[in-house]
């Protein structure tokens, strides 16, 4: 059976301000712990526009309108420079506006939970029937609205969770278990939030690469929420119920949690579910985190920075049975961090780059690019994180110099040269090794690059079950164009020698 390949990828943004001030688990502590702080007045003076979120440079990247080789050549940092792009709409994927997201969650909500205001209510509809991927069966779902005293009333006396725009209340996302606290407004708002823009990543998926959303056999969600109802918690479906919003009539699916390393996680069970041939088409979905918006809020205001966590990220990627001509998702070469690994960085690198190439008896220089933590540096380094994906790189090429695949003198050109600057939001799962994939597809289709590593990595900690860190990898290669690689013989050869057969037989017969 052959490898199965990467088809095709989406990648969206949304710009959420008022959901940073009023969902972000940062200021919502802030809220609880201390309501006069200096640091929420402040707060409301560093959000960005629309416009201003459309013109960023990483974001830009992200939604693939530049490359991370564009982005790379222009210095850092960026959110005191604009791109002279300006579509909201890239080549993999889009970036929307809190409004006409905020009508998406009522077009996927399908248990009346979401209430809108009536004027809000009409005026999102409008802007998402104009829209180009939002279908009329989910534009017909936002209803005619509620009177805003209606609204006030479920979120003073019913603890419903109240939606914002441009600082007003425009709705409100009602509880779905009087007792239940997995069910509360809170928890389901965020579902919502996470399901929308699962949508709004597949939607984009399907529409970028021409995809029959009915030949998507397999939906796998992997994002850092957790799905639940009374009697479940945790135990999902995110994913089929993106693929029942998104058309895909004949697909299944579940969850996979693997808090940031999920996505890989996801890419490599989609892989080995195709390659075992048990389905066709596998799409890894996931939508983003309200919690982490406005994460390192206060590093930035005291810095005089807008916040530039902003923005919720969503992406989708297919992968398919090997056609022939899409990269490969290499199975045999995967790298894992295993319960006996260890912690210390240097563990953890060996275990997810070194490994896996030590299986294909590769040189750390035969991987052409490394997509690991793409973290956007503009974000981090206010903060004392530092430059995530530089910290990365510079590790591996460690490992390069310790193992001779290179001098240590070229230690540095192979940063620049294999690694890759951050464009990623801090969404905690987005940034994880999968902002890269759709950049890879195409270098690897123009013949620019024959090889990318994919790398996740978690830190499990924060569930308290263990102390344990997580990573995993896999390499991302160009198609050769033998469709039968293990087997080393072509469904046409094969047809050829079935038709030799038949026609000896034949002849056999006749001489009988």
């Amino acid at each position: 059976m052959s490898y199965a390949v990467v088809k095709g990828s989406g990648y969206i943004l949304v710009h959420t301000p008022d959901m940073i001030i009023h969902n972000g688990s940062t200021q919502v502590t802030e809220r609880i712990v201390n309501p006069e702080s200096e640091y929420l007045k402040e707060l409301p003076k560093h959000l960005r526009s629309f416009e201003e979120v459309v013109k960023y440079l990483p974001n830009q990247t992200y939604i693939g309108n530049m490359t991370p080789e564009d982005l790379g050549k222009i210095e850092s940092p960026w959110f005191d420079k604009e791109s002279d792009k300006t579509d909201r709409f890239g080549k993999f994927g889009e970036i929307m506006p809190q409004e006409e997201f905020i009508g998406l969650l009522q077009c996927v909500d399908v248990f009346d939970l979401v209430m809108l205001e009536n004027d809000f209510a009409k005026m999102a509809k409008e802007k998402l029937e104009n829209h180009p991927l939002i279908k009329d069966e989910l534009v017909s779902k936002i209803k005619e609205g509620d009177e805003l005293a209606t609204i006030e009333k479920f979120i003073n006396e019913n603890h419903a969770e109240a939606l914002y725009n441009d600082g007003k209340i425009v709705g409100c996302v009602k509880a779905a278990h009087n007792i239940d606290p997995n069910l509360n407004a809170h928890i389901i708002f965020e579902n919502l939030v996470v399901k929308a823009s699962g949508v709004l990543s597949m939607l984009n998926l399907l529409d970028k690469n021409n995809i029959d959303p009915q030949e998507i056999d397999y939906v796998v969600e992997c994002s850092e929420e957790a799905c639940g109802d009374i009697n479940q918690r945790g135990g999902g479906n995110f994913a089929k119920s993106i693929a029942e919003s998104t058309g895909c009539v004949n697909a299944t699916g579940s969850d996979t949690r693997g808090f940031c390393a999920a996505p890989t996680h996801a890419l490599i069970e989609a892989a080995a579910l195709v390659k075992a041939g048990v389905y066709d088409n596998v799409v890894i979905v996931a939508g983003g985190a309200t919690a982490k918006l406005g994460m390192n809020g206060k590093d930035h205001i005291k810095k005089e920075m807008p916040v530039l966590e902003d923005v919720l990220g969503g992406f989708a990627i297919l992968v398919s049975k090997n056609d022939g001509v899409n990269p490969v998702l290499r199975t045999d070469l995967v790298g894992r961090h295993t319960v006996g690994t260890g912690s210390s960085p240097q563990a953890v690198i060996t275990s997810l780059i070194t490994m896996p190439l030590d299986k294909g008896n590769l040189k750390i220089t035969d991987i052409d690019k490394y997509s690991v933590e793409m973290q956007n540096p503009d974000i981090t380094k206010p903060a004392g994180a530092g430059d995530v994906p530089t910290s990365n790189y510079k590790m591996i090429a460690a490992l390069g110099v310790k193992r001779k695949d290179i001098e240590k003198k070229d230690l540095m050109n192979f940063v620049k040269g294999h690694g890759m600057p951050g464009w990623a939001p801090t969404q905690g799962h987005i940034p994880s090794g999968v902002p890269y994939v759709g950049f890879a597809r195409d270098a690897m289709l123009n013949d620019e690059i024959n090889r990318a590593m994919v790398v996740g990595k978690g830190s499990l900690f924060l569930g308290r079950m263990t102390n344990l860190f997580d990573g995993v990898s896999i390499v991302m290669e160009k198609n050769d164009g033998k469709v039968d690689q293990e087997q080393g013989v072509s469904n046409e050869s094969v047809k050829i020698m079935i038709a030799e057969a038949m026609r000896e037989f034949a002849s056999h017969l006749s001489a009988e």
